[in-house]
Parts: structure tokens; sequence; C-alpha cells
């Protein structure tokens, strides 16, 4: 007796589905990727090429912010050696706050007289601060040994070029959509630091309130009037640093010839050196992008 058996066909097993929402699949497992995963991975995708004189002209802002700092410690050295006296001091600090509201004026495309008259109260309210407190600095460290002072400034010099923000400015520039970073605030404050220990190492108020007022501008501004620079011309901002390289080395060999030689291959480790081992370490550089990549958003939270 022949016995018949209906043949039940076997559930056909359903299809994975790449979703980003909604749970398991039943079937696959949670970690399940199918032939396709892999199709889409890209490499070096989002590497940028860069030429050896696009990076060198790009390294040229470090090179000027290392110069002024240079003419910075260099106007200390003479302060304290009594090299320069308050009256020249003081005729730095209106010569250089003069050019920089002028360079301001110029450059800025955003800048109002409400603006400037702004600048202008808040510069007196500082100048007045720095004068009423210059008694406080002078005798701030008088209980700490020289040697204690120097080692100090010296390694808060070392963490403020460190941390500097070389693309932008220490203070917010008119028109700039971000404020500066933390790192760059911390920058700030080790060079304020820095100079409230050289000042105090001065005979008289006057030197303290000039030497404290130089310091203050420069390291305050100075970012502020290059950033300005910088984005009203890309070859002026190369005039100007190139201009201010070359009077920072002629003002270092006639103070010191050692501290000539040292800033000088300083600039050219800087300039040539680090540019072209970023150019030959880009050879190196492997990156892949696929699926397994967080999203990114299109557009700006903040709008």
């Amino acid at each position: 007796m022949d016995s018949t058996f209906d043949e039940n066909p076997s559930p056909t097993r359903r299809r994975w589905r790449k979703m980003a929402y909604g749970g398991m699949q039943p079937g696959f497992d949670d970690n399940h990727t199918d032939e396709t995963f892999l199709a889409a991975m890209v490499m070096n995708t989002n590497v940028v090429k860069r030429s050896m004189l696009k990076v060198m002209l790009d390294a040229v802002s470090i090179s000027q912010y290392l110069c002024i700092v240079a003419l910075v410690v260099s106007v200390w050295t003479c302060t304290l050696k009594s090299t320069l006296n308050e009256d020249t001091l003081l005729l730095l600090d209106v010569i250089l706050l003069g050019l920089g509201f002028l360079v301001l004026i110029l450059t800025s495309e955003m800048l109002s007289l409400n603006l400037l008259f702004r600048y202008f109260i808040n510069i007196s309210y500082f100048t007045t601060g720095l004068y009423v407190l210059a008694p406080v600095y002078q005798t701030l460290t008088r209980s700490i040994s020289s040697d204690s002072i120097w080692a100090v400034t010296v390694s808060l010099i070392v963490v403020h070029l460190f941390l500097h923000d070389y693309s932008g400015s220490t203070i917010r520039a008119p028109g700039a959509l971000k404020n500066p970073a933390l790192t760059s605030c911390i920058s700030l404050n080790a060079s304020i630091v820095a100079s409230v220990f050289i000042a105090s190492r001065l005979p008289s108020r006057t030197q303290v309130f000039a030497i404290m007022l130089f310091s203050l501008q420069v390291f305050l501004f100075a970012p502020l009037i290059t950033y300005c620079i910088k984005k009203y011309s890309f070859q002026l901002h190369l005039w100007f640093s190139f201009g201010l390289m070359f009077l920072t080395m002629a003002f270092v060999f006639l103070l010191h010839q050692l501290l000539f030689v040292l800033l000088l291959g300083l600039l050219v480790f800087v300039n040539v050196v680090c540019p072209y081992w970023l150019i030959r370490i880009q050879e190196y550089k492997f990156e892949i992008n696929g699926p397994w990549d967080e999203a990114k958003l299109c557009f700006d939270i903040t709008e």
C-alpha cells in the first residue's frame, strides 16, 4: 500500500535589510552584515593633498608669532639691564597702541565708530587699572629668589607658545563667529603671569606700569592685529611677517649672537623642516571610511 506524504515546503527566509532602527530582524544576529557591507568602503577620501609651498606659507604665522615673543623677551631683557628707561617704554607703548588702532581701522570691514569708542573706553579702564596696581606688582615676588622667577617665567613662556592659537586671535575679532578656545585662554593667562613676574623685578613704579602695559598690549592685541591683517590680505600678511622676522633677527643679533643663531635655527626648523616632514608623512596616511562610521551632521547646530 503506497502511502503518499505531502511535502510541506520550508518557509522562505526573510531577506536581511539594512536599517538604522527597528530592532533585531528575525533569523539574523544583531551584528549581521551581508556581502554588500564592504562595497561602500572608501579609502583616503578625506585626505587632503598638500603642496610644499602651501605648507611653508601656512607656517609663516607660527614664525611670525615666535618673532613677536622674541621681541617681547628682548625688551624685557633690555629693561632689566636698564638699557631701556621708563620714558622710552612709555613712548613705545603709545606708538604700539596708535599703530594697533590704525591697522584695526584700515583692515576691518565691520568696525564702527561705536565699536571703536568702546575699544577706547576699555583700554582706558585697562590702563588705569594697571597704573593703580603697579605698586602691588612691584612687591609681589619680593620674597622669591630671582632664579626661581627666571625658571618659572621661561616655563610660562613655553606653555604660552605651546598652547597659543596660531590660526586665530586671542580675543574675539570684529565679525568673528567663534570665541577663542580654552587652550588660547590658558596660553594668554600664562603670558600675563610671566609679565607680572618680570615686572616685579623692576625698581620703579613707572617701569612696572610701562613694561606691563607693553607686555599686555603685545600678548592681547598683537594676535588680533595680525589676524586682521591676514584676513584683509594674505600678501600683506606675508610682507608684514617677513619684515617682522628681519627686524627681530637684527635686534636679537645686536643683543646676543648665540641667541641669534638659535632663533635662526628655530625659524628654519618651523618654516622648512616641519613642512617637509608633513609632506613626507602624507605618503603613509591610510584612512578607511564605510557604513560603520558615525553619522555626521550636514548643518550647523548653532543656526
